[in-house]
């Protein structure tokens, strides 16, 4: 035990560890660009081509008026919901009463997750995700760190870990819908434009959103997952407005709700698609301008920390260097003489 205690102590041991998983992610992160972009893009569309199935068989049982049809075409089509474990640890501790309210599925789909698995998984990584980490700071603490200190002191910091732990798996779908809203936002400008050449061109906007779903994955995965998702659901649902209204809950942007509410007022009213369509993306591309110089606007500021301090110190060094090197120089020279 005490070489044991020793060895993970050691300086070196720990430094040779840390290279080791460093040296992994590299090898991983690297390895994975090369082999998983296709795969990624196959499992987006296997997903979507599961909701689309799914919201066909709520459908089509809801119009024969069968709710235990519904039940049985849902279980069919998708898997059992997370892995037995997990959902007996949700029903038994009561997890969806502690953790979930009425916002939850709605973060869980901006994020890019859907689905009961989904929200399974979700609870239980919440309620696990604490007793880990306060297992894990404890044996560290008590082992590594803290050799000397009593265990009840490393307790005390390892449930200080845990509580803070309790709030990671909300701090990573945060960071995850983050990111798939800026892919979004980023490609959204360009989806309008062609969407409203599809549309001028003849098509309806069911061939519309699907013809640039399929040209926008190019550039951005996530809108071409969430405009295959709209298509689906303007094919199946009776109340097309219920589509528009959902494509916008599930970004969660705002120059994405005012072209859903566009299409929806053009839908109630009869007004032409093309003329709404055209207002809203000549806003976007003014609003994807406006962000631009802002963004230039911002970069003087940011750059005078970094020239105070990595340039300035280079400057000055440079400008004195000769002047200090000749006066030592100087000194040297009348000192021997």
């Amino acid at each position: 035990m005490d070489k044991l205690i020793e060895t993970l102590t050691n300086t070196q041991f720990l430094v040779a560890v840390l290279a080791a998983v460093a040296a992994a992610a590299v090898v991983f992160t690297i390895g994975s660009t090369f082999f998983s972009g296709g795969s990624k893009i196959r499992q987006r569309i296997r997903r979507v081509a599961l909701e689309r199935e799914k919201m066909r068989a709520e459908e089509m049982a809801r119009l024969r008026g069968s709710g235990k049809e519904e039940q049985g075409a849902t279980r069919t089509i998708r898997q059992v919901a997370g892995r037995d474990y997990m959902k007996n640890v949700v029903e038994r501790f009561s997890l969806e009463k502690a953790f979930m309210d009425e916002n939850t599925a709605e973060k869980l789909a901006r994020a890019g997750y859907r689905g009961q698995a989904a929200m399974t998984t979700f609870l239980f990584v919440r309620f696990v995700t604490p007793f880990v980490l306060f297992v894990v700071a404890f044996a560290y603490m008590s082992l590594v760190v803290f050799a000397d200190k009593p265990l009840w002191m490393n307790a005390i910091y390892a449930v200080f870990v845990g509580l803070v732990g309790a709030y990671l798996p909300i701090l990573l779908l945060k960071n995850k819908t983050i990111k798939r809203q800026q892919s979004i936002r980023r490609s959204w400008p360009d989806a309008l434009d062609l969407v409203l050449l599809c549309v001028e061109a003849g098509m309806s906007v069911e061939h519309a959103l699907k013809r640039v779903a399929r040209e926008i994955g190019a550039q951005s995965i996530e809108l071409a997952e969430e405009l295959t998702l709209t298509t689906a659901e303007l094919s199946f649902l009776e109340d097309r407005t219920r589509a528009y209204e959902n494509l916008g809950k599930r970004t969660g942007l705002d120059n994405v709700k005012s072209v859903m509410q566009a299409l929806i007022q053009a839908e109630r009213h009869g007004t032409s698609v093309g003329s709404a369509l055209r207002v809203m993306a000549e806003e976007g591309r003014e609003a994807r301008m406006m962000e631009a110089e802002k963004k230039a606007a911002a970069l003087p500021p940011k750059l005078t920390v970094p020239m105070i301090v990595f340039f300035l110190p280079v400057l000055f060094i440079v400008i004195l260097s000769p002047a200090v090197i000749r006066v030592f120089a100087n000194k040297f020279f009348n000192g021997g003489g």
